[in-house]
């Protein structure tokens, strides 16, 4: 049960605890670092599972409840302080030169406190417990779905949570030149139509390319490559801003893959 791999899991959903500690005290700026964290750890456990010859069914339960903390409960957390948050006043502190504000611990639980006494009814951050709510379908039918083993059918809960962490990101580290966009992409209501659409997509039958390379030359392999050199290119020319486009890229570039699978197949 214990094994190399199962610790690594373990050490995801750690990340995952940690990244929920963080947001509740107000640190959205470092949460996000715990996910990152948390992802790599991710990736590790199943490498280090088909190396050592010991991949199986625990592995692959405790896999899921650890991605539950790590890819459906953090961000919903993170997303939930960041959008009872008051982005102007977080802005302004920023500019002034000071990364943290204490005060972001003492606004969200302000606003906790006046949602428990009723003199609080604006109710949009917790749209942001719809990545949480899909996160669990979307695990407990990637262990039973046998068509997910060289693709994913839905978008996978670690690119939502990818996704996700951009906002906190550009909120906190983002160009302060760029203040209006940040304020504009960053408000209540269009992370609340973020969390509800991208989180959708978790449990919709749509095939995803997996980035698993079977061997590394480029036939077979067109898909993988390109987008890894997109994502390249993004980074550079957008930064912070690349991670959403990269997961939009992705189901783009999954969706060009299915069409031209399905008219190669139909040539047939």
């Amino acid at each position: 049960m214990i094994n190399l791999p199962n610790l690594f899991t373990a050490a995801n959903m750690l990340s995952g605890i940690i990244a929920i500690l963080l947001a509740f005290a107000g640190r959205i700026d470092l949460a996000p670092f715990a996910i990152f964290t948390g992802a790599i750890f991710d990736f590790v456990d199943g490498f280090l599972a088909r190396k050592l010859g010991v991949a199986g069914d625990m592995g692959k339960q405790l896999d899921s409840l650890a991605d539950m903390v790590t890819f459906g409960v953090a961000p919903g957390m993170i997303m939930l302080v960041m959008m009872s948050m008051n982005l102007h006043h977080y802005l302004e502190y920023r500019m002034e030169g000071e990364v943290f504000p204490e005060t972001v611990f003492t606004d969200f639980f302000s606003y906790i406190n006046q949602i428990a006494d009723g003199t609080e009814t604006y109710a949009i951050p917790f749209f942001a417990l719809a990545i949480p709510f899909f996160s669990i379908f979307r695990l407990a039918k990637f262990n039973v779905d046998l068509r997910q083993t060289d693709k994913f059918i839905g978008l996978p809960t670690p690119a939502n949570t990818l996704f996700f962490m951009t906002f906190p990101l550009v909120l906190c580290y983002g160009d302060l030149s760029d203040r209006s966009m940040i304020l504009t992409v960053c408000q209540p209501e269009v992370l609340a139509v973020l969390c509800v659409t991208m989180s959708f997509l978790l449990i919709v039958e749509i095939p995803l390319f997996a980035l698993k390379f079977k061997q590394f030359g480029w036939k077979g392999n067109e898909i993988r490559y390109s987008f890894l050199l997109i994502s390249a290119g993004l980074i550079i020319v957008f930064k912070t801003w690349a991670i959403a486009l990269i997961v939009f890229l992705y189901l783009i570039l999954s969706l060009l893959d299915n069409l031209f699978n399905k008219k190669k197949t139909d040539e047939i």
